[in-house]
């Protein structure tokens, strides 16, 4: 069974299951109508739940809505005090702070569930955060609390370490998401990210822990340190194991979409024996090496999807970061360019997808950029 970890009075598996990146039976699951494998994906919370694993998470706009309603389905079957559900509110989809009430009771009929046991304002920034001021967001979510239908509140995180400041002083909060993993511990400041949490006496929640699959898929040289220094142990181990071994960690999620996925995961998590000092060097030697490779900094989240021009751009930027990671030839690559049926040039620079970068990617730059300079 997987490891479980103290949060208030109950234990949270350190393993929890993230329900953005499900088995789907179209190939592209979020730039087109995704339908979701529901054979696959509930043999996976099944397999999640027989092994200790307690934390589910998703999101309002997760598999264009179809999430929350898989997730909900899936855990029917199980006891309701056996689990948490974690659900997030999307600011910026709201145009008025009646729209808070809209996507909450959307969630709770989608979902099925009588109560949110944790709940999130979703993807804060600078921005976002504003806007959940003005709209009163958080004292929403405390009105739910009072209610009995939020249990613990918190908040996912994508902005600057001084916006995190300003977060985090403005309210009581229960918990925190971050995106925390050995690449993203400079590269995005985690690091201090994680410290001001744990100084704040906010237990974090991660996610991102593998990139979006990038840490499991590096580059050959990078790959060639970590199976020098643990041969029998899969790459993205090391990904988990780092993230783990930091004491203020309750959860890390992990948006498996396979069985073996969640087996190498479950093997990480379980009795759980956190890195050494060597072995921290070796992830820091790692993340140099990558750093080194001028890859884009794409996790395939696809909150970028709504392109109104329909470029694909996560599906773009994974061919591109293919061949500066040495897995595609040159001649690989232009094949698989070919088959994109909305590429760059469609592009307007009109900056929508900019501003729903949770890695704050300058979009339109790099598809005229890099990936013209490359494919055109």
């Amino acid at each position: 069974m997987v490891d479980r970890v103290k949060f208030k009075d109950v234990k949270v598996s350190r393993l929890g299951l993230g329900n953005m990146r499900l088995p789907c039976k179209t190939p592209i699951k979020r730039e087109s109508n995704p339908l979701i494998d529901y054979d696959k994906a509930q043999q996976i919370v099944d397999m999640a739940y027989e092994n200790g694993v307690n934390y589910f998470d998703t999101a309002y706009m997760y598999h264009c809505g179809k999430s929350e309603k898989f997730i909900g389905q899936a855990l029917k079957k199980y006891p309701r005090d056996s689990y948490f559900l974690a659900d997030k509110l999307p600011i910026w989809m709201c145009k008025s702070p009646a729209d808070m009430e809209k996507i909450f009771n959307k969630q709770l009929q989608r979902t099925g569930i009588d109560c949110f046991d944790f709940y999130l304002l979703h993807s804060l920034d600078k921005d976002n955060f504003a806007k959940c001021e003005k709209y009163g967001a958080y004292d929403f979510i405390l009105k739910k609390q009072a209610e009995g239908l939020v249990k613990n509140i918190g908040f996912s995180f994508h902005g600057t370490v001084e916006d995190l400041k300003k977060i985090v002083s403005a309210h009581h909060w229960d918990f925190a998401q971050i995106q925390m993993n050995y690449l993203d511990w400079k590269n995005q400041d985690a690091k201090t990210q994680y410290q001001i949490l744990t100084d704040a006496g906010i237990p974090i929640i991660v996610m991102e822990p593998v990139r979006g699959g990038k840490l499991a898929d590096l580059p050959k040289d990078a790959e060639a340190v970590l199976k020098q220094n643990a041969p029998y142990k899969s790459i993205a181990s090391w990904a988990m194991k780092f993230v783990a071994s930091h004491d203020n960690v309750i959860t890390i999620l992990s948006g498996m979409n396979s069985l073996e996925q969640m087996q190498d995961n479950l093997n990480t998590l379980t009795d759980f024996i956190p890195m050494n000092d060597n072995e921290f060097k070796v992830c820091e030697n790692v993340a140099s090496i990558i750093n080194k490779n001028d890859i884009i900094p794409c996790t395939g989240c696809d909150y970028c999807a709504d392109c109104p021009k329909g470029v694909k751009i996560s599906t773009i930027f994974d061919v591109y970061n293919k061949l500066k990671t040495g897995e595609y030839t040159e001649f690989e690559v232009n094949d698989k360019y070919k088959n994109i049926d909305v590429n760059h040039t469609a592009c307007v620079k009109c900056g929508k997808c900019k501003e729903h970068c949770p890695q704050g990617i300058d979009i339109p730059n790099e598809l005229a950029g890099k990936i013209n300079d490359l494919f055109s």
